[in-house]
């Protein structure tokens, strides 16, 4: 079973920043594009940011356009590619689990069910 592993959650007070990682085994998802999810308690998960599989090109959620910043590193002379998401400017509603996830698309999507790997999340808590 291919698993996607994130790190780099934590508590943090609004105005200050994290940085989340996600491992992928290089060699399948090298090609894949891959993106950041969230969902918070109670809600629907939501799309947060999206990177092709060369990380040329990125989308953003509105909502944390300006703030969040996705990107990867394909170095094929390690075994493991990481994918990062840093956080600037957190807000208390920026709380939620971040699932990373990969598509075995080359171009990335918003959508969640293009998504074919997921990661078991990391908790991201933001006080006010």
């Amino acid at each position: 079973q291919v698993q996607l592993v994130e790190s780099g959650g934590g508590l943090v007070q609004a105005g200050g920043s994290l940085s989340l990682s996600c491992a992928a085994p290089g060699r399948t998802f090298s090609n894949y594009a891959m993106g950041w999810f969230r969902q918070a308690p109670g809600k629907e998960r939501e799309f947060v940011a999206a990177i092709s599989w060369s990380g040329s090109s990125t989308y953003y959620a509105d909502s944390v356009k300006g703030r969040f910043t996705i990107s990867r590193d394909n170095n094929k002379n390690t075994l493991y590619l990481q994918m990062y998401l840093q956080m600037n400017s957190l807000k208390p509603e920026d709380t939620a689990v971040y699932y990373c996830a990969a598509t075995k698309q080359s171009y990335p999507s918003i959508n969640l069910g293009a998504y074919n790997y997921w990661g078991q999340g990391t908790q991201v808590t933001v006080s006010s």
